[in-house]
């Protein structure tokens, strides 16, 4: 593994630092986790998602979308092995089959809601009863997708996510942020305003557009819009910060 960001302090805004912060520090970056939420139990204590998951089997696919979403209903799936698994991403693949003890049967290779619906309405030929686990903040993307393809489409609210005071000074003399999420944008945008590291790398359009809303300006958008999209994103402009001696350059290797 090159090494392309040695000497780069960057911003990880999620409640856990999972696999964002594997690949940053793995190419040489010193990663700052600075948890913007924490996960809690939904509003309801969690009965609706129980009584979900009580009638799992009359469902073909569960999909979470999300690792905390992943550990609240692997327990459930491990009991009903006829039931297909779906999640959005690869660290919520990981978590959610070290929970069920098999594999997932579909990770897409876009890492968002909108790259799921597309691979699985492309490999579904007939409709699917799809049971969607997900925070209460989440779009309903997912969902009105797989609902316009012919598909029924049940979504519950796995887990809720609260806002709690960052560690001001920690974030001082960081050179990035990175956001995989809106939600996170959002949190970042209700903690520090427009105020920012000079770098600002965000996943997708969708991203992008949540920091254009607030008035938070990117510096980047990954082309893949995926986790080793937004790290390769990050370096590039890193590389190109450093050339203009923006930011510190990465150390030689």
């Amino acid at each position: 593994m090159t090494r392309t960001l040695e000497g780069c302090r960057v911003l990880v805004t999620r409640e856990r630092p999972g696999e964002l912060a594997t690949m940053l520090a793995e190419r040489g970056a010193t990663v700052i986790h600075l948890p913007l939420i924490a996960v809690v139990d939904a509003a309801d204590g969690g009965l609706a998602l129980s009584e979900a998951l009580s009638r799992l089997a009359e469902f073909d696919w569960l999909v979470a979308t999300s690792p905390a979403g992943a550990e609240r209903v692997g327990a459930a799936a491990r009991l009903v092995p006829g039931v297909r698994l779906g999640a959005v991403g690869t660290g919520t693949a990981r978590v959610l089959q070290h929970e069920t003890g098999r594999p997932v049967d579909l990770v897409p290779a876009v890492q968002r809601a909108e790259g799921f619906a597309a691979e699985f309405v492309a490999a579904s030929a007939t409709p699917q009863r799809v049971l969607v686990a997900q925070a209460d903040i989440a779009a309903s993307t997912l969902a009105d997708s797989l609902c316009q393809a012919g598909h029924h489409v049940t979504t519950v609210t796995a887990y809720r996510t609260v806002q709690q005071e960052p560690d001001r000074d920690a974030a001082t003399g960081a050179d990035a942020v990175v956001f995989a999420s809106g939600s996170a944008v959002e949190s970042w945008c209700g903690a520090f305003g427009t105020v920012a590291p000079p770098l600002v790398v965000v996943i997708g359009p969708t991203t992008a557009a949540t920091a254009g809303r607030f008035g938070l300006k990117v510096s980047a958008v990954a082309t893949d819009h995926s986790l080793d999209g937004l790290v390769t994103e990050l370096e590039h402009v890193v590389a190109i910060s450093a050339r203009r001696g923006s930011v510190r350059s990465p150390r030689p290797n």
